[in-house]
């Protein structure tokens, strides 16, 4: 079933950089993609396949090569739908932000829910037993997080998206398959955007959007970390136990 959400026109009061938020990013779910059911490894009885995602010493591990990287991506996702989703369903919502950055948020909130709904749909058709394989639903807590205030959400999306779009980067050269690291590319370019529309709606009219604390003014490039890196970010808020042994 097709997966469609309604973006809106982005507010002039964003500028004309705003209006990317009317983006295609979401037909990722209608490309027809399928993850192909294979790891790297030729496995011996008495050597496991750490390629694959699953229990290992009582924890779920993500694996390592193109099933953890995208397992990796799936706990990321599962992250920042969860955040959305309490964002708009806080009780404030239509209260604490304006018309324009209510729309802003439902948006991102509905991009997220279909990134991480993908991912799952694709590894559950893709892991050779997804009943063991697949990540579970993660559980999160956020802490003093006051979701009905505008500043302190806003905040956390920043640091979420920035985090996310630094994520796809610097896995991206841990993918091994073409169609892999297509369908990264496509969805970094979607977290993008959104971290330069959170940005935008902390600091209108500013260069915020693209700030020099996320851009390398040398290389004009974008932050990139490995798993290793952004992992005990998203700790913070993930619960749920699991590890990345076999990712760098």
């Amino acid at each position: 079933m097709k997966n469609e959400v309604k973006i809106h026109e982005v507010d002039p009061s964003l500028n004309s950089r705003r209006s990317f938020l009317k983006l295609s990013g979401l037909t990722l779910v209608t490309t027809g993609l399928v993850l192909a059911g294979c790891s790297d490894n030729d496995n011996d009885n008495d050597m496991p396949d750490t390629s694959l995602p699953g229990i290992r010493n009582g924890v779920f591990d993500l694996g390592s090569g193109d099933f953890g990287v995208l397992t990796y991506a799936y706990a990321l996702e599962q992250l920042e739908a969860d955040f959305y989703t309490k964002v708009v369903n806080a009780s404030s919502f239509n209260t604490v932000f304006s018309s324009l950055e209510r729309e802003v948020l439902t948006d991102l909130y509905h991009h997220e829910v279909v990134h991480r709904d993908f991912f799952k749909a694709a590894l559950n058709g893709a892991l050779p037993d997804p009943s063991s394989q697949l990540l579970p639903s993660l559980a999160f807590n956020y802490g003093s997080l006051n979701f009905n205030s505008r500043a302190e959400v806003l905040a956390t999306a920043k640091a979420l998206e920035d985090t996310g779009v630094a994520a796809y980067n610097g896995a991206g050269k841990l993918i091994k398959t073409a169609d892999y690291l297509l369908l990264a590319g496509k969805i970094v370019s979607v977290e993008a955007r959104h971290a330069s529309a959170i940005r935008s709606l902390i600091n209108p009219n500013s260069k915020d959007f693209a700030g020099d604390d996320i851009v390398n003014m040398s290389t004009g490039l974008d932050d990139a970390k490995d798993p290793s890196k952004i992992l005990p970010i998203a700790a913070g808020f993930i619960t749920t136990k699991f590890t990345a042994k076999y990712l760098p």
